[in-house]
């Protein structure tokens, strides 16, 4: 089958739905691509370097359009584009069919197969590969920082100079989504002191580790909804939160908002009495202008000053870095393409069994199949029942408890032994013959009551009592040896001097089996 790649015709759109490093591989598949001449010019992606990749180069896009199996497009077709395709083409890219039911109307009239990257059920985990909503939106966060920088007329570090001394600048950001957490890293990265607000509490924790700090508003309600997307509060959390936007916009220099629910006007966070209040010389890039904006003052496409602040409303903002945007945005459409072509000979299998495609496919050969169901989720598991306490180990049979009874006729047979032991032994054996019983029952207790999760750092423990052993060995040996061994503290001796040895085993092989653990822990 065959790609075809046309020229996005939108007004400012600098990207292109795919990059020559990605051609290669969709060749690699077992398909042919076809890229409009000039389609990649704006985001630095040559006829050349498609033609060296291996796409052929065709001039205009009507033929694109006329003989392409398969078109990779990234903004909204046009009418004029539709009226261009063939019967039963395959189209993929980003459609919103919820916003263009004019556009849905008009593919499933020319039959076409529609997979909309927007429309991609991002809850699932190996979708991730394909969710262009996710790779736009960090290039989108990262360059609406590089725009306040620009904007601001000062150093985003703090910096202490022959000249004086220059304070960080304070960056707020509102929403920390996609883009707000790539905006947040970047700006922190620039030496900014970076503060965040998200309805979603549990982003808490990814502000932080991004180096930002989470502020919260004093108003106690979960704010996730679906789809990775906040939900839509209630009154008193908005009241609340403005209370908080307010009080954030007369103490930072810089403000960057994200908010924004698709299919929905986005939420005013920014009035004009907050900009107002901001000081001379600040900045707001307001990443929601397409949609209306979340702050009162933004003009879609737009840098105007009000009230001596800096708003940015740019609605391009991938566009300005095209090339970085279109490699992303091609390989989320390589690995769709590696879903639908799992044989890897070429042809497509739009196979609405699948959860991930049959989510895209907003029409199939002609017919709307918008919306999609909604997902079968996993049962969850069935709680397993908690395992009755093992039975204290004893000395009866079966690990039972010992009656008392036993316990006193082991306890009085152990004494009988000792008592026979002393009466005919030497009296310094008795006192060895206490002291090994004693470390023995010690020894047990400690070793045998350790849990199991710590038997590796018993290794430690182990090796201190093998210093004792070692210790009393050398203690043994230090008479000069005899070679004879007829007497019996010879026999002592040579013991001891075997125990060093396995002991210097012991101790030198536990400190090599630690060596290597912690060395798996260090970077």
């Amino acid at each position: 089958m065959r790609i075809g790649i046309p020229a996005e015709t939108l007004a400012g759109e600098k990207r292109v739905a795919t990059v020559p490093e990605v051609v290669e591989k969709l060749i690699k598949l077992g398909f042919t691509v076809a890229v409009e001449s000039g389609a990649g010019d704006a985001a630095n992606c040559s006829d050349e370097a498609y033609r060296a990749a291996g796409a052929e180069i065709i001039v205009g896009a009507a033929q694109i359009w006329a003989e392409s199996d398969i078109v990779f497009k990234v903004t909204v077709p046009s009418s004029a584009e539709v009226e261009m395709m063939r019967t039963g083409i395959t189209l993929i890219g980003f459609i919103w069919p919820a916003q263009n039911p004019e556009l849905m109307q008009q593919l499933a009239a020319k039959k076409a197969t529609v997979l909309a990257i927007d429309a991609l059920p991002r809850q699932l985990s190996r979708a991730q590969k394909m969710d262009a909503l996710t790779s736009q939106a960090g290039v989108a966060g990262y360059r609406a920082v590089i725009e306040a920088a620009n904007a601001f007329g000062r150093f985003f570090n703090g910096q202490i100079t022959a000249a004086g001394k220059v304070p960080p600048a304070k960056v707020f950001i509102a929403g920390a989504g996609v883009a707000g957490l790539a905006a947040i890293g970047t700006a922190a990265g620039l030496g900014a002191i970076v503060r965040a607000n998200d309805t979603r509490a549990e982003v808490a924790d990814q502000v932080k580790s991004l180096g930002g700090e989470f502020v919260k508003v004093e108003y106690e309600e979960e704010g996730g909804g679906g789809g990775g997307y906040a939900k839509v509060m209630s009154e008193g959390f908005l009241q609340a939160q403005r209370e908080m936007y307010a009080k954030q916009a007369r103490e930072v220099d810089i403000i960057i908002t994200t908010a924004l629910i698709p299919g929905r006007p986005a939420p005013m966070l920014i009035t004009a009495e907050m900009v107002k209040s901001m000081k001379p010389g600040s900045v707001i890039v307001d990443m929601a202008g397409e949609r209306g904006g979340n702050c009162e003052l933004t003009e879609a496409g737009k840098a105007v000053v009000k009230y001596g602040v800096t708003i940015v409303g740019y609605t391009d903002l991938n566009s300005r870095l095209a090339k970085q945007s279109s490699t992303l945005y091609g390989t989320n459409l390589f690995r769709l393409t590696e879903e639908l072509c799992k044989t890897k000979d070429g042809i497509i299998n739009v196979n609405m069994e699948d959860d991930a495609i049959r989510g895209l496919t907003v029409i199939k050969e002609g017919e709307i199949t918008w919306p999609a169901p909604p997902l079968k989720m996993a049962a969850p598991k069935p709680a397993v029942a908690a395992k009755p306490a093992p039975a204290p180990h004893g000395h009866g049979s079966g690990g039972a408890p010992a009656s008392a009874g036993k316990t006193a006729a082991i306890f009085s047979a152990a004494a009988l032994l000792f008592l026979l032991i002393g009466a005919f032994a030497p009296p310094a054996f008795l006192g060895h013959f206490t002291v090994f019983v004693l470390a023995c029952f010690v020894g047990y207790m400690v070793v045998w009551n350790v849990t199991p999760a710590l038997h590796t750092p018993l290794m430690s423990v182990t090796n201190a009592i093998s210093s004792i052993i070692a210790i009393g060995a050398l203690v043994q040996v230090a008479p000069p040896l005899l070679v004879g061994l007829d007497r019996p503290d010879e026999w002592i001796r040579w013991l001891a001097v075997a125990g060093i040895a396995l002991t210097a085993v012991n101790m030198f092989g536990g400190f090599a089996v630690t060596r290597r653990m912690l060395s798996m822990f260090r970077k």
